[in-house]
C-alpha cells in the first residue's frame, strides 16, 4: 500500500475514534460552562470561540449549544457573524477532511442510482449546497462530510454556505442573546424574547418558502430547444402530458417520450443517466413539478420547455413561413 493510502486511512481512523469519544461525552457538554470558560480569553474570545465552533462541527458535537452561547457572550450582531465564520469554518474543514479521506475512493465505487444521485448533485454545485442550507433536509455535521465526497467547487461550497446559514444562525443566535437577558431580567427581556420568537417563525417558515420559490434548474424557448435538438448530443424530451393530450390537439414532438407526471416517479428507470432532458407538457405547470422530482432523484441535467406544447405550436406559422430557428418537428394525430 501506497505511503498516501495509508496516511489517508491513520488519518481517517483517527477522525473516527475522535468522533467517537466526542460523541460520547456531548451529553456532558455544559452551555453555561463553555460561555464561561471563552468569556475568560478577553479581547481573544471570539478567535478561540471560532476555533471551537469549527472543531466541534468536525467532530460532529451540536451545533445548536455552540450558536446559542455565541449569542449569549457576543450579542445578536457580532454573535451572528461570529457564530456564521465558527460554522463555515468547520463545515469548509470537515468538507476538505472528506475529500482528502475519501473523495477519490467512492469516485471509484460508485454506481448505479448512487452514482446517478452524486452526478445530480454536483450538476446543481452551489444551488444544491445554498439548498440543502436553507432547507435542512439533512444534519449539519453529515453534510458537511457527506458534500466533500462531490466535486462541488469549494469556493462556491463555502460562500453558499455562508450566505444560506445566515438566516438560521440570525434567528438561533438572537435566541441565545434574550435567553442572557432573560437571566438579567427587567422590561427589554420581553422584547428580546418576542423578537427571536419572531425570528423562529421566519425560519420554520423558510423552507417552505424555498421549496415554493424554487424553479427548474435551466429554461428553454422553443427556438433553443429546436436549435438543441438539431445538434450533435439532442436532449430527450420527456412529455408529462397524459397519453390523451400526447396524442390529441396540440400534438407532439417528434421522439419526445410520454410519461405522464403522476407515472414519472415509478418510471423513472426508463430514462437514461447520461443525457439531458427537456420536459415538456401543455404549458409549464406540470413540467416545474416533474423537475423538481427529477432533480430530487439525482438528474441533473434537467431543463423545463417555456410555455410547452402550446408555444411549440404558436411557432409553426413562422415556421412553414420560412424561419430556421421555428420548431418544425410537431406531430399531430388525425
Amino acid at each position: 500500500m501506497r505511503t498516501g493510502t495509508w496516511l489517508r486511512v491513520i488519518g481517517g481512523l483517527a477522525l473516527v475514534t475522535a468522533i467517537a469519544i466526542a460523541i460520547q461525552f456531548r451529553e456532558h457538554l455544559d452551555p453555561a460552562a463553555l460561555e464561561a470558560w471563552i468569556g475568560g480569553f478577553g479581547v481573544t474570545a471570539p478567535l478561540v470561540f471560532i476555533g471551537v465552533y469549527a472543531l466541534a462541527s468536525i467532530l460532529f458535537l451540536p451545533g445548536m449549544v455552540m450558536t446559542l452561547a455565541g449569542g449569549a457572550l457576543f450579542g445578536p450582531v457580532w454573535g451572528t457573524l461570529i457564530n456564521l465564520v465558527g460554522a463555515t469554518l468547520g463545515a469548509t474543514l470537515a468538507f476538505l477532511i472528506a475529500r482528502y479521506l475519501g473523495a477519490d475512493w467512492v469516485t471509484r465505487r460508485l454506481g448505479g442510482r448512487m452514482k446517478q444521485v452524486v452526478s445530480g448533485v454536483e450538476a446543481e454545485g452551489w444551488r444544491f449546497v445554498a439548498f440543502v442550507r436553507l432547507v435542512p433536509l439533512f444534519p449539519y455535521n453529515v453534510l458537511n462530510y457527506a458534500l466533500g465526497l462531490t466535486r462541488i467547487r469549494l469556493l462556491a461550497y463555502a460562500l453558499a454556505t455562508f450566505i444560506c446559514m445566515a438566516p438560521g444562525a440570525l434567528a438561533y443566535t438572537y435566541v441565545g442573546y434574550a435567553g442572557r437577558q432573560a437571566i438579567a431580567g427587567g422590561e427589554a427581556a420581553i422584547q428580546t424574547g418576542l423578537i427571536a420568537l419572531g425570528l423562529l417563525a421566519l425560519v420554520a417558515f423558510l423552507p417552505r418558502l424555498v421549496k415554493r420559490l424554487r424553479g427548474p434548474s435551466e429554461w428553454l424557448t422553443v427556438a433553443e430547444l429546436a436549435e438543441r435538438l438539431r445538434a450533435d448530443h439532442p436532449p430527450l424530451v420527456v412529455d408529462v402530458r397524459s397519453p390523451e393530450e400526447f396524442t390529441g390537439e396540440l400534438g407532439h414532438i417528434e421522439g419526445a417520450v410520454n410519461i405522464p407526471l403522476d407515472q414519472l416517479e415509478d418510471r423513472l428507470g426508463q430514462l437514461p443517466d447520461d443525457r439531458p432532458l427537456a420536459l415538456v407538457c401543455r404549458t409549464d405547470k406540470r413540467s416545474k413539478n416533474a423537475a423538481r422530482l427529477l432533480r430530487a432523484n439525482g438528474f441533473g441535467d434537467v431543463a423545463v420547455v417555456r410555455k410547452g406544447m402550446t408555444a411549440w405550436v404558436e411557432a409553426e406559422a413562422p415556421a412553414e413561413a420560412g424561419a430556421a430557428t421555428a420548431p418544425r418537428q410537431n406531430h399531430r394525430t388525425t
